[in-house]
């Protein structure tokens, strides 16, 4: 097995995306500059990549490094939902709802319902996994958890299934992309242009490509596929391509100007986020909290 890349090398270049300079990112972690300025050119010599640059005005990084760093807080975030998970473990037996969700659900919503949830006194009661919507539904189906929040088309035989919220997906460039100062793209445009997606399986995915169908335009076999909405955001920002997201996922990027929004011409791409359990199941207390929370009724 390949050598695999220190997660506090990591850790070092998000505080740095994140704070803005080493010096910043150095206070942020409690450790001296010059250590931290070590630890980036070990991380470039390891990548064998171009992370930062540095001029007699200081330290910044590089588009490339911004891509990477965006890549690394996903890294950064799911080693911090183990270390989580192992304190739990340790507490002793858990009575948890185990709740399954897709991407742009878990990132975007169920913060929000779990923010409610405390406000009743429940928020200990959810732990939360993360997949994509076809796998959000083999977990239900299986047993792997009782709740799942999906955003796929339809839903599996033998998984029941309600309406929790309505999204719509936007083709979104950064702001310096000739396509920065329209309101809207052709489908044909969308596809000729440097196209990145989400991976097979992905709701948001499903969604583009029946869209694409219903204007009689098919997606290429062979396009570039990203696991994760912050390395499409990455991508768009930093390399000059072209995605389709949920709205919900670039709306504060696009109110701070990071992004640009556009309308996909005559494509449908609206969707509903769904909650789906087991058919002939009967949902414990904790899933009817979150279930009536997401749905904005009352618990």
């Amino acid at each position: 097995m390949a050598e695999r890349t220190s997660l506090t090398a990591l850790e070092l270049l998000v505080a740095v995306d994140t704070h803005g300079s080493i010096s910043a990112a150095a206070r942020a972690l409690a450790v001296s500059q010059p250590t931290a300025s070590a630890g980036l050119r070990r991380l470039e010599r390891r990548l064998g990549l171009d992370l930062v640059a540095r001029s007699a005005r200081g330290t910044a990084l590089t588009p490339t490094g911004q891509a990477v760093a965006g890549w690394a807080r996903d890294v950064v975030a799911a080693s911090d939902r183990f270390e989580t998970a192992v304190v739990g473990l340790r507490a002793g037996p858990a009575t948890a709802l185990r709740v399954a969700a897709s991407l742009t659900i878990a990132e975007y919503l169920v913060p929000r319902w779990l923010a409610v949830l405390a406000t009743q006194g429940h928020a200990a009661d959810v732990e939360l996994v993360v997949r994509n919507s076809s796998d959000v539904m083999d977990m239900v189906l299986d047993g792997g958890a009782e709740l799942g929040f999906v955003e796929s088309l339809g839903v599996r035989r033998g998984l029941r299934s309600r309406t929790v919220a309505q999204d719509e997906l936007v083709a979104v460039v950064a702001p310096e992309h000739p396509w920065a100062r329209r309101r809207s793209v052709r489908p044909s445009e969308l596809l000729g242009e440097r196209l990145v997606l989400r991976e097979a399986g992905s709701g948001t995915r499903e969604i583009l490509e029946r869209a694409l169908a219903g204007v009689g335009e098919a997606m290429p076999e062979h396009l570039p596929t990203l696991g994760s909405t912050s390395a499409l955001k990455a991508a768009v920002q930093h390399g000059g391509q072209v995605a389709v997201l949920s709205g919900l996922t670039v709306a504060d990027d696009v109110a701070a100007g990071r992004l640009v929004a556009l309308a996909v011409d005559g494509a449908d791409l609206s969707r509903h986020l769904r909650v789906v359990w087991r058919d002939g199941t009967a949902p414990s207390a904790a899933a009817r909290r979150l279930s009536a929370v997401a749905r904005g009724t009352p618990s």
